[in-house]
């Protein structure tokens, strides 16, 4: 605990680790100035370092890229293996866990170890690990690196500590599992096959036992041999030598009669009575011919035969579809006697697997399920119901059902929110599941005592919201919104839908919502706005639509002229306030593309509609196109339900909307803002000589971020004017500033609302505050006689783009002698677009990047200064809006409402707001925009506002209580507005005491007092780098502002005194998926989109991290094993000797010595099995197990003696029957019988 003393004398403080010329705190002219008195603040800071710690706690959603599949019988977990080196296991609802491989080598195979708490894995390094699964997060024991052989398949059974691993070669080997050792015993391919054979057999595809004999080992080997090898005798048994290659084998549980899949679709079973040939031959989906030949089939990749007790065996496969049939989903057969049921899929399946009661291979096998693994979905079917129904999947695995842009988390939701949005949402779900209980119900979970509601919302490529419950480390799917059903679908062939070239016109940018009000605010790609209330009532409501003109004049566009370096002046005046004003446009007004003005980009359906209960949409604002050039994309939005207002801005300026009275109060360009308190001295130049139209698309597609895609993900950019062979930049007062870059090579400034993908490039980011759009300012639509506004040059085309980010620059060192084509094609690839350059009239072909330049790629910046110039060009974005209680001039006593504004330029702007108090006059009267009050300004793009009281507590921003307008009229009760106010001088003895106001940029962050605007505290937050994302949060029972920086790292800055509290490396390589879906929240939570199919939650509390063992579930639960099946005495007799059979016998290094050293490298796990088990669970754990384990012996012991009585019992009584019927006997002639 520390307290902090600031006495205010006017002057402005700045950190030691600032830079020479940064901005002053003061004035807009960086003047000091002078508080109206001293005053001593007292904040006493809570938040030391000791409450931070950043671990991951759960993942939730699809594996990405899937790989492989297991399933333990006995404990009833799921593993799933991905491309990347990821393992999910599931179980019941709640028991979610992720292990990653270091090598980060995708999982080829999944082996558990049944009812034992541990997997072992095979990736494509070419290494087997070994997982202990009987702790809250698995850990790796032990790992073995094959140094001359590929892995091809591994074959573990079940009770057994030997594992048989199969490589590309065609030898076996042979695994010690508990010491993960290698054993001198191995089956070289060429004694597996006849020496006479000419050919390699290939790599093996399949190993197992026979259900008949252990000793049996059946290797089946790619190029169509099957070899039973005796493992006793060390010899073949029987060789098969078939004509196509096989894909996998199954048994049937007596041992003796095996079925194969082969690659030219036709099913194979052999009985081991004759293997000359097989005992039938199938092609499932082979139909003949006119001609007399059969079809040609793709290649079954995988059968399973399973018999059942009370009816025909099961025969399951994947693939065998006819090549003919084009466009033929991928499928699952089913073939139960002679019914045959394909099952086809959405997505290409992976891997299936069938569930069965018995893990013993040798007993009727019974299956009652299949789990089917696709690329992009996991389904299990019944196979107890004849129409094969599929389970309801209590897991979020549909989090990409369409792609996300954009995520919000909010932690300590309103209690009620969470119950009414699951009640309204289930109204929607899907029916016809079965009706039984989900199969993979392993592992144990319960509900820990730190949980609190939690909602995380998605925004998707097609428009849709989901809301999802993310309380207690879970995620559950509450409510699904369509945007798009406010818009009419755009007709194929119509030339609307061809002007728009959008594939995703309805993508979701960024939402805002307030819980408290339950009201929701969503950004579309197509700029525009929608506003929903919630109601439990359906209704028939008319969409009420706003079109909003929001575009720059000419004048205020800064195009190049023939010499870069003489600038020609803007005339004085030329950026005067103009008149704004709304809209609306008939549909039928529509005009060619040359003379397209004043219209969206989507039309808004005009019709009476029909709304379910839950989001109802209230109000939609577009941004309109003017003279032919699309509306620029919305950067920033906020929302605020006690003053009924929302604020949006772009690169052209700001728009303030009352929705209550469904009216726009304020429209003005960025430059306008500021009236005469620009901080800058801004240039402009000579119009372009030769302005052409343009025809560019409004958008383009969205990137569905996978890598198989050709889509990119659309980016924002401007004219490329600036990137010239010329060194030197044209001395501007903006240079003064710390942005200024210095240095060799050319720097390409790329636009300020946006953090590019930087998939495609290679080289140094270097932070952006480079502002190449200049400002522009409303205008009073003219006739059709009337002046027009003139369409910007090719070298400005509009920008598109489906996230919301900074801007960045990217430092291409590229020499002299390289021209202008080669750099256009390396943006170019990085933007997916088409480049104009001023100096040629075509464009260039995309640059082709190698896959190892493709990996380097990452959001690390390296430059030796900070933030650009203004860079010739003066148009800035608003980057940031807030709503709050604030004071908007220094001379103000009370507190009034204000709009906080940032921009690009790092410049905080604040407008006072008058808004009538009572309710009438509210819904009547104006609302009145002040001038703008003070400037300040801050090094780099601005991010984020907060507010505190003089006692450090966050102020939070006043609501309305959500009332439902659909509601019945009470006339007892009439409906009003109840307005929740949180006022900065609440907390305060006397009124007038101010407030602290915490600012951050993406460089930089600032308190201010207020009202005097007087500098507190400045923090630089990162020289080398630039802040993606900041929060103010709420943290034990304190605050701290928390930065997710593009270098992956996150940091945390106690407040008000913004001292360093935690800095870790956290994400070295930072991708844009992961920079636009970042988000912070309450008690130390945040979430990114780890991949394009799972969400990662993490925690920076420590308090949440010394919790987290308990909140987790538990993978591994002690279950006796079930006992085999008495095979009867004749089975037992005349079924072989496989319960003879003594593998430690043959394996071991007495029989069959050491392996060699090179073939295999033994590496240990992190401090052994002892080592991790204490270490997971400690000495409570391990004596809780021993007392199990005692219990179990005990149990058995007991169980044992039972039996044994019984037997005494029943040997007795035969003993007495025998001797009684011995005496009866005894005197008998041999003719009396």
């Amino acid at each position: 605990m520390k307290k902090f003393r600031k006495v205010l004398d006017g002057l402005t403080t700045s950190s030691p680790g600032g830079t020479m010329g940064s901005p002053s705190c003061g004035s807009a002219a960086g003047t000091p100035t002078a508080a109206p008195t001293p005053k001593e603040i007292d904040v006493q800071e809570t938040l030391v370092s000791e409450n931070f710690q950043l671990c991951k706690t759960v993942r939730h959603g699809f594996p990405y890229q899937p790989t492989s599949l297991a399933f333990d019988p006995v404990q009833k977990i799921l593993a799933i293996g991905s491309r990347s080196g990821g393992v999910r296991i599931l179980g019941r609802p709640g028991v979610d866990c992720y292990c990653q491989h270091e090598s980060g080598a995708a999982v080829l195979q999944l082996q558990f170890l049944i009812n034992e708490g541990a997997l072992v894995t095979a990736c494509a390094d070419d290494t087997l690990h070994l997982w202990n699964l009987r702790q809250r997060r698995p850990a790796v024991l032990h790992s073995l690196k094959f140094n001359r052989e590929r892995i091809t398949f591994c074959h573990l059974p079940f009770q057994s500590k030997w594992l048989y691993v199969g490589t590309e070669r065609g030898n076996t080997h042979i695994v010690n599992i508990e010491s993960f050792i290698l054993s001198g015993y191995v089956i070289m391919w060429n004694k597996a096959i006849e020496l006479s054979t000419k050919t390699h057999p290939g790599p093996v595809v399949h190993l197992s036992d026979s259900p008949k004999d252990e000793g049996k080992l059946l290797i089946g080997f790619e190029g169509g041999t099957i070899v039973q090898w005796d493992l006793r005798a060390k010899k073949a048994d029987f060789r098969i030598y078939y004509d196509e290659a096989i894909h996998s084998v199954s048994w049937h549980h007596e041992g003796k009669q095996f079925m194969c899949s082969h690659s030219d679709g036709s099913l194979t079973l052999w009985n081991l009575r004759n293997t000359t040939k097989p005992f039938q031959l199938t092609f499932p989906h082979g139909k003949i011919q006119k001609d007399g030949r059969k079809e040609s089939c793709k290649p079954i990749l995988k059968v399973e035969y399973k018999t059942t007790r009370s009816s025909e065996p099961f025969v399951i496969f994947s693939g065998g579809l006819s090549y003919d049939k084009a466009g033929r989903r991928p499928a699952l057969t089913i073939m139960h006697g002679k019914a045959i049921t394909v099952l086809e899929m959405d997505y290409p399946i992976v891997e299936f697997m069938v569930l069965c009661e018995t893990p013993y291979n040798n007993e009727v096998q019974d299956p009652y399920a299949v789990v089917v693994l696709l690329e992009k979905d996991l389904i299990v079917v019944d196979l107890t119901q004849s129409n094969f129904p599929v389970f309801e999947n209590p897991y979020p695995m549909d989090v990409h059902e369409s792609p996300v842009t954009c995520t919000a988390y909010f932690a300590d939701c309103p209690p009620d929110i969470i119950p009414i949005l699951y009640s309204i949402g289930a109204k929607n779900k899907k029916t016809g599941y079965s009706h039984k209980e989900w199969p993979i119900a392993g592992g144990t979970w319960t509900l820990g005592s730190h949980t609190y509601p939690e909602i995380i919302i998605t925004g998707h490529a097609d428009g849709s919201i989901k809301f999802w419950d993310a309380s207690a480390f879970t995620l559950q799917m509450l409510y699904k919104l369509k945007t798009s059903k406010v818009f009419e679908k755009p007709k194929p062939g119509e030339g609307r839908a061809v002007e728009l070239g959008e594939e995703d016109p309805f993508a979701v940018q960024m939402v805002s919502w307030c819980p408290h009000s339950r009201i929701f605010c969503v950004v579309g790609i197509s700029a525009h706005i929608i506003l929903y209330r919630f109601s439990k009532y359906d209704a028939n409501t008319q969409i009420v639509s706003l079109e909003v003109r929001l575009q720059c004049e000419p004048e205020d566009i800064i195009t190049p002229s023939e010499n870069e370096n003489n600038p020609c002046f803007s005339e004085p005046g030329s950026h005067s306030p103009q008149p704004h004003h709304q809209y609306p446009v008939s549909p039928g007004s529509r005009t060619p593309d040359s003379a397209r003005d004043n219209i969206p980009c989507l039309k808004v359906k005009d019709k009476m509609v029909r709304v379910p209960p839950g989001y109802q949409s209230d109000l939609v604002i577009q941004l309109l196109w003017v003279d032919g050039e699309p509306p620029q994309q919305i950067t920033s939005l906020d929302l605020n339900s006690a003053y009924g207002l929302l604020a949006f801005g772009n690169c052209n300026g700001l728009a303030v909307v009352d929705y209550l009275q469904k009216t726009v109060i304020l429209c003005i360009s960025t430059l306008d803002l500021y009236g005469a308190t620009d901080p800058y001295q801004r240039l402009s130049r000579s119009p372009r000589r030769n302005r052409q139209s343009t025809s560019e698309h409004c958008m383009r597609g969205l990137s569905n971020f996978y890598s198989d895609s050709k889509k990119r993900i659309r980016t924002s950019y401007q004219s490329l004017t600036e990137l010239t062979d010329n060194q030197q930049s044209i001395d501007m007062e903006r240079s003064k500033s710390p942005t200024s870059v210095k240095g060799p090579g050319r720097k390409l400034s790329l636009p300020t609302d946006l953090k590019t993908d930087l998939d495609h490039v290679n080289g140094h980011c270097t932070s952006p505050t480079s502002q190449p759009c200049s400002a522009g300012k409303p205008r009073i639509p003219m006739g059709p006689e009337g002046p027009r506004l003139t369409r910007r040059g090719p070298g400005r085309p509009p920008f598109r783009k489906a996230q919301s980010a900074a801007c960045m620059e990217i430092s291409l060192p590229v020499s002299h002698t390289e021209g202008h084509a080669s750099r256009r094609a390396m943006l170019q690839q990085l933007h997916g677009v088409t480049m104009y350059s001023h100096d040629e009239h075509h464009t260039t072909a995309a640059y082709c990047w190698n896959e190892r330049e493709s990996r380097e790629n990452s959001f690390s910046r390296s430059r030796s200064s900070s933030v650009s110039s203004i860079d010739r060009d003066t148009k800035e974005a608003i980057t940031t809006l807030q709503f709050g209680e604030s004071y908007g001039r220094k001379s103000d006593v009370l507190p009034t409402p204000c709009l906080w504004v940032g921009t690009s330029l790092g410049v905080v702007i604040l407008i006072p707001l008058s808004i009538p108090t009572d309710h009438e006059e509210r819904m009547e009267d104006p609302v009145t925009v002040g001038p703008s009050g003070a400037v300040q300004m801050l090094k780099g793009s601005m991010l984020r506002f907060g507010f505190l009281d003089c006692n450090g507590a966050l102020i939070q921003s006043p609501y309305e209580v959500w009332r439902d307008l659909n509601a019945p009229e009470d006339p007892d009760r009439p409906r009003r507005r109840k307005l929740v106010h949180f006022s900065p001088s609440s907390s305060q003895d006397a009124f007038g005491e101010g407030h602290l106001a915490i600012v951050c940029s993406e460089r930089q962050a600032k308190v201010f007092l207020m009202p005097s605007q007087s500098c507190l505290f400045v923090h630089n937050i990162t020289e080398s780098s630039f802040v993606l994302r900041a929060d103010v949060v709420s943290l034990c029972n304190s605050v701290c502002l928390a930065c997710f920086c593009a270098n992956g790292h996150v940091m945390t800055l106690s407040l008000p005194s913004l001292r360093p509290l935690m800095d870790v490396n956290y994400l070295p390589l930072t991708d844009m998926r992961i920079a636009r879906t970042f988000c912070f929240t309450n008690e130390g939570q945040a979430l990114y989109l780890s991949s394009p199919t799972e969400i990662q939650r993490i925690t920076y509390s420590q308090e949440m991290c010394d919790n987290l063992q308990e909140m987790l579930g538990e993978l591994f639960t002690p279950i006796e094993t079930p006992e085999a099946q008495n095979r009867g005495f004749l089975k037992g007799f005349f079924g072989g000797n496989a319960h003879t059979f003594d593998r430690e016998e043959l394996f071991g290094e007495a029989a069959a010595g050491k392996a060699s050293r090179s073939l295999a490298q033994h590496i240990p796990g992190q401090g052994g099995v002892e080592g991790m088990k204490v270490a997971a669970s400690g000495a409570v754990g391990e004596l809780a197990r021993a007392r199990i384990a005692l219990d179990e012996r005990g149990q058995r012991l007991g169980e044992l003696e039972e039996r044994t009585a019984l037997m005494m019992t029943s040997a007795e009584t035969f003993s007495k029957h025998a001797h009684e019927l011995m005496l009866k006997c005894k005197d008998k002639k041999w003719y009396q019988f």
